[in-house]
């Protein structure tokens, strides 16, 4: 069952410089960065009012966020949403009874010692929506 908002997540083309807007500019608790290799991504993480905002950019200039941002000619944007769920493969079987198409077969290692599956933009009405069960969340 999806239990909150987990995060946002904000694709950017400058790590460094977004993440210093965010601590200097917005005053948002940077609470660091972690590498995905399994999605190809380098995240950046502030926590806010229990919920974070996640910055994403191309783990070695490749994967999804790298052809996000091609194709947006190199700006950012919001790349998704992301529900906290406390049974991600029930989930997952209820939505895909729904007639919900997913971007994998099955959830793949995230951030934060995670569990991830997103949900494919065109059943959500151009939003790319992520659902993650983080470790101890059942």
């Amino acid at each position: 069952m999806i239990t909150h908002l987990d995060h946002i997540a904000i694709a950017v083309p400058d790590m460094e410089k977004a993440i210093k807007r965010f601590m200097e500019d917005f005053g948002i608790t940077f609470e660091g960065t972690e590498d995905v290799e399994a999605a190809k991504t380098s995240t950046a993480f502030f926590p806010i009012d229990g919920t974070q905002i996640e910055l994403i950019h191309p783990l070695n200039g490749e994967g999804p966020v790298a052809k996000y941002l091609e194709k947006n000619n190199n700006r950012g944007g919001m790349h998704h949403v992301a529900f906290r769920t406390d049974d991600i493969e029930g989930d997952v079987a209820m939505l895909k009874e729904k007639g919900y198409q997913f971007l994998s077969d099955a959830p793949s290692p995230g951030a934060h010692n995670s569990q991830v599956i997103f949900i494919h933009p065109k059943c959500c009405d151009g939003v790319l929506v992520e659902l993650c069960q983080h470790s101890g969340d059942h």
